[in-house]
């Protein structure tokens, strides 16, 4: 293996991942600050969010969109700019690049031509949430925004509930009691959650408690922020963490999926989604209706 830094092109510039402040602005770092006043120009996911930070610290700086819907053309042009000696930092609105976040491709694309990438530490929301939770903090699986849809969000979810780890979720308020009742669904009423909402702002708050008090507070009230989920881990995970082989017959499947901790409904539907079978009549032959 080698270090970029020991034989990279003198010439080139440097990739900074700038992180930026998840709330409270008091939150970024003089480094940050520095940083973002030297380089060449700014790649921002948002350049309008971004020139409000510039502009509350009196950085004057030349900024460039970077998000999906422009990575294709973008980050060759970034190349470009870095290979010509230009320094560049990459941030987005709020928290580290790349995670859940814009940033990943143009540090993989850096990393392929081989010019130097200096990552500066910052606010993340997952972890500033997890210290603070009351949950064990580690060992921790970050997983970030679920997928969209209920049954790719039960899918996804049954791979994670035999893990013995803390797991941590981000959710928008819109989505957010659907998202807890699929997590109910999968993980089962009692499993314990933390919810930590607007973090560093001035409305930050923990509510802690299962995960079937979670749903009843999601749907009993307009729901305002933005979420970090943490949820316990299995206290009783299945030896082996793996899953269990499929079985012949869809009904021992059924048994063994709960077994690993899924709930009834929660594994009937999983069943019927891999073998292609319809869930009611599945539900019916399960219950022996």
């Amino acid at each position: 293996m080698q270090a970029v830094q020991s034989f990279k092109n003198q010439a080139a510039g440097t990739l900074y991942l700038v992180p930026t402040p998840i709330g409270n602005l008091g939150d970024i770092t003089a480094r940050a600050l520095d940083t973002l006043r030297a380089v060449d120009l700014v790649a921002a996911e948002d350049t309008r969010h971004t020139q409000q930070l510039l502009n509350h610290f009196e950085i004057k700086q030349h900024l460039v969109s970077l998000h999906e819907h422009n990575y294709a053309q973008r980050v060759p042009q970034l190349i470009e700019e870095l290979k010509a000696g230009k320094d560049v930092a990459q941030c987005s609105d709020a928290g580290m690049p790349s995670i859940s976040d814009p940033g990943k491709e143009l540090v993989a694309a850096a990393v392929k031509e081989g010019l130097p990438v200096v990552a500066l530490p910052g606010p993340n929301a997952g972890l500033t949430a997890l210290i603070a939770s009351g949950l064990v903090p580690q060992p921790f699986t970050f997983y970030g925004f679920l997928p969209r849809k209920h049954q790719q969000q039960v899918t996804a979810l049954s791979e994670l509930v035999n893990r013995p780890e803390t797991l941590i979720f981000y959710e928008a308020p819109h989505r957010l009691a659907k998202t807890l009742a699929a997590l109910a669904e999968v993980f089962g009423k009692e499993r314990k959650v933390v919810l930590a909402r607007e973090l560093t702002k001035r409305y930050e708050e923990y509510l802690r408690g299962s995960l079937g008090e979670a749903v009843n507070w999601a749907e009993s009230q307009p729901v305002r922020g933005e979420f970090v989920l943490l949820v316990a881990g299995n206290d009783h995970p299945q030896a082996s963490g793996e899953a269990p082989a499929q079985a012949a017959d869809p009904i021992e499947q059924i048994d063994a999926e709960i077994a690993r901790g899924l709930t009834t409904n929660a594994a009937i539907k999983l069943v019927a989604k891999q073998r292609g079978l319809k869930r009611q009549e599945l539900y019916k032959q399960y219950h022996q209706l």
